[in-house]
């Protein structure tokens, strides 16, 4: 059933926001962002140049992992808002051409989810959607296998049975909050082609999928062997196994029953070739270039990513697709902001180092503001995560007892976490909050640092050279100039690159000195840069 009339393909060449909605802004006066705020800051987005929001877990939750522990599909988180506050936001983005993409949950429910608690309490048909294996040992007191959780320490917890004593184990690739599903199981299937269905029928344009190499786990659950760090999943029995894309060809005829529909995937696999298997022109429409989000600014590894992730893309007719931050990694104002390395650089890593002294946040600014011109110069997708746009840095510093990521305490504080890239927006004033929630409201759920007055939107909307004035003028000059899909690699010095789109050229020079480059300016990263000349650390976009 074909529900609307086909529009053009805008997955393509969008530029897509991502909401980190309890960071966003804060409408109800309660110290968490929410549906009314993204609502009363529509016009802000609009105003941006972007084209969709992808909105970070919305639906009900205990919220022990910021909203990815989901406990109902087809609702809205009472502290965010309402289904109908939902509605009138898709409603108000369409009408100012924004396209609105959630993120689904599907490689495990909350523990809170109705699904779950049927199974603790001993119903078969629910405790088969889960993946529940009794323990090894005399007495089944030890986990079914080796599997660590992403978060640190074994990824199985024991069970108690209805009667009290120690039952099965279940699976929870995250938090024990998280209990991972069995997608072998057909009513999962059904499930979750249904809420698809229940979203695109209130206007949902498409979704993110989190963890979208996981759904699919070896039959037999063997053991992993010993491993380390994020990258390091390749060869997982439970990542990227052959079985997720029956799940994803599901996924596609149900979105192809409506008009232009899209999926990205937040897939961590091994190659390139890897991903494009989920891009296949009966499964997913795009997926996230994590290879490009941890390169480290320098243009030989920028330019050998750009090269290895277009190949992949191109070779089953997909958009590649740019990100170089969100809400799970440090921000890349931060990364820039000390040496570069000629590897890729992971969040852990990173934070791994910010013993050795503090962050150049003006050299990280820099960067910053240059990567930015080269990502939004490429063809495919672009992807900005809330803040990137003013510049905001990592905020390194939260004490911890602020800190709220289930990593935390998961790791045994091996791992800081997650929140410093989390911290609310920053709209207006001189003080913290700086406009993040109403006059008289409580503290925001993570503080916002006392230094944050020059990155405000207030502070930034009449200045010419801020980094929001940069974005805003990068999407308008995108979509005028840098459209299609051509792409040439233009010769450039050693420590540059520099390619063609078009009339229109791309420099990015991570050298250490100025170099010479031709054409008008269209637009630099660097606003003291004299014509003809770009420093080192800058961006621009040239008419040649």
């Amino acid at each position: 059933m074909q529900h609307e009339t086909a529009t053009a393909e805008w997955w393509r060449t969008a530029v897509v926001y991502q909401v980190y909605i309890r960071s966003f802004a804060d409408g109800n006066g309660d110290g968490l962002g929410d549906i009314a705020g993204l609502r009363a800051r529509l016009p802000y987005l609009h105003q941006l140049g972007i084209d969709a929001i992808w909105i970070n877990p919305w639906y009900p939750s205990p919220q022990i992992d910021a909203g990815y522990d989901v406990s109902d599909y087809r609702a809205i988180e009472p502290a965010y808002g309402t289904t109908d506050e939902a509605e009138l936001l898709i409603a108000e983005a369409h009408d100012l051409g924004i396209k609105v993409v959630l993120d689904i949950v599907p490689n495990h429910t909350s523990w809170e989810h109705p699904w779950f608690e049927a199974a603790l309490a001993g119903d078969a048909q629910a405790r088969a959607r889960y993946l529940f294996r009794p323990g090894k040992g005399v007495d089944g007191e030890l986990p079914p296998n080796d599997w660590e959780s992403i978060f640190g320490g074994p990824a199985w917890t024991r069970s108690t049975a209805p009667d009290g004593t120690p039952g099965d184990w279940y699976l929870h690739l995250f938090a024990p909050a998280q209990p991972d599903l069995d997608w072998s199981n057909p009513e999962v299937v059904a499930e979750f082609e249904d809420v698809l269905r229940f979203w695109f029928d209130k206007g949902v344009d498409g979704f993110r999928i989190d963890v979208a190499h996981g759904l699919a786990k070896h039959p037999e659950l063997p053991d992993a062997g010993p491993r380390t760090g994020r990258k390091d999943r390749n060869d997982h029995p439970g990542w990227d196994q052959d079985g997720v894309h029956e799940i994803y060809r599901g996924w596609r005829r149900v979105a192809d029953e409506y008009a232009d529909r899209v999926f990205v995937a937040e897939a961590w696999v091994e190659s390139n070739e890897r991903l494009a298997r989920y891009l296949r022109p009966d499964e997913l429409h795009t997926a996230f270039q994590f290879d490009f989000l941890q390169a480290p600014f320098v243009a030989s590894v920028m330019k050998q990513t750009i090269d290895d992730a277009r190949a992949a893309a191109d070779a089953v007719g997909a958009p590649a697709t740019w990100v170089l931050s969100n809400h799970d990694v440090v921000r890349h104002a931060t990364r820039y902001a000390r040496s570069q390395p000629e590897h890729a650089v992971s969040s852990i890593w990173e934070q791994s180092r910010w013993h050795e002294g503090a962050p150049d946040l003006a050299l990280g600014l820099r960067r910053a503001r240059a990567a930015a011109l080269l990502t939004l110069g490429l063809p495919g997708t672009a992807y900005v995560y809330q803040g990137e746009e003013l510049g905001l840095p990592e905020v390194e510093d939260l004490p911890a007892e602020v800190r709220q990521d289930p990593a935390i305490a998961q790791s045994g504080g091996a791992q800081i976490g997650r929140d410093g890239c989390r911290v609310p927006l920053p709209w207006s004033g001189e003080t913290a909050p700086f406009g993040f929630s109403p006059e008289g409201a409580p503290e925001p759920w993570l503080p916002l640092p006392d230094s944050w007055a020059p990155y405000t939107a207030e502070a930034q909307e009449a200045d010419p050279d801020s980094t929001l004035s940069l974005y805003r003028r990068a999407l308008e000059l995108r979509s005028k100039w840098l459209v299609g899909e051509g792409f040439e690699w233009v010769p450039s010095p050693e420590g540059t690159l520099a390619f063609a789109r078009g009339d229109v050229q791309v420099w990015l020079n991570t050298s250490g000195a100025p170099v010479a480059v031709p054409g008008e300016l269209l637009l630099g990263s660097d606003p003291a840069a004299e014509a003809g000349t770009l420093p080192s650390d800058a961006a621009a976009w040239v008419r040649v």
